[in-house]
């Protein structure tokens, strides 16, 4: 594993941890737990930052489509949270790793004693040997106080904790200079070094009907991390197994460099 990588968050999307009908993907989730509990005893810190909780929530409840009311969402999200956790403790203990939630908003880190509280925790978490697991607090968010998609929240956190690279687990292989599923020809993008207009006209809007974000969101992660000097990669959650291969130094998906303070 690559030793230049000490702090890795890890965001998992919706599309990744559900399958098509919406319903949680056991198998991917226990996967994601196994690889991420591997990576904790090869002595590095890992954060989760997860989304999930409304599919987890609709699944619980017998629903088959997300609500449109704000009430709805809240209160949907509130089942699925307890339910995800729940899978996500039951998995991660099969592994002998200790697992903590946290559930943000925007306001929070906005409030500097609120903001310096949640690194405390985060930082005595990491070094009792916990994995973090960090979801945007739907049940009580509202307009003024949300992120709007767990890109941004995993970009947000990575700063906080002073990560050293951000893994974002999607439905699509990285950047492509076109959408890849208008036009089969378009060609996934490796390595950026920085991000200008003509890499953000690439961007598309999210497909999925359970998730939230789309590549517009991911690169507006990749230019919040990449000002802090953190590494940014863009790949498949279909293949949770990337994660080693990210960390070996294989290319997989699309590398984000983050700037360097002698740049």
């Amino acid at each position: 594993m690559n030793n230049d990588y000490k702090r890795i968050v890890v965001k998992v999307g919706t599309t990744t941890l559900t399958h098509d009908n919406g319903k949680l993907n056991l198998k991917k989730i226990d996967q994601l737990a196994l690889i991420l509990s591997d990576i904790k005893n090869s002595g590095k810190d890992v954060i989760l930052v997860t989304s999930g909780a409304i599919a987890a929530g609709l699944t619980k409840l017998g629903m088959t489509t997300k609500p449109d009311c704000v009430k709805s969402k809240q209160a949907v999200a509130s089942v699925g949270q307890c339910d995800l956790m729940f899978i996500y403790d039951k998995f991660f203990s099969e592994y002998g790793q200790t697992v903590a939630q946290l559930l943000i908003t925007k306001s929070v880190l906005n409030e500097p004693t609120l903001k310096a509280n949640v690194l405390n925790t985060f930082e005595q978490l990491l070094d009792y040997g916990v994995i973090p697991i960090v979801n945007e607090n739907d049940s009580i968010a509202i307009e003024e106080i949300v992120f709007g998609d767990n890109d941004t929240l995993s970009a947000v956190t990575s700063c906080l904790v002073n990560a050293d690279l951000l893994i974002l687990l999607s439905d699509i292989d990285g950047l492509y200079n076109e959408n890849p599923k208008k036009n089969p020809q378009a060609k996934l993008i490796s390595l950026v070094s920085s991000i200008d207009e003509n890499i953000l006209a690439m961007a598309s809007d999210s497909c999925s009907k359970f998730g939230t974000g789309g590549m517009i969101t991911k690169l507006s992660a990749a230019q919040i991390v990449m000002k802090k000097g953190i590494d940014m990669v863009i790949c498949n959650g279909s293949n949770v197994k990337s994660i080693y291969d990210i960390l070996d130094g294989v290319q997989v998906g699309t590398l984000f460099k983050g700037a360097q303070e002698n740049a």
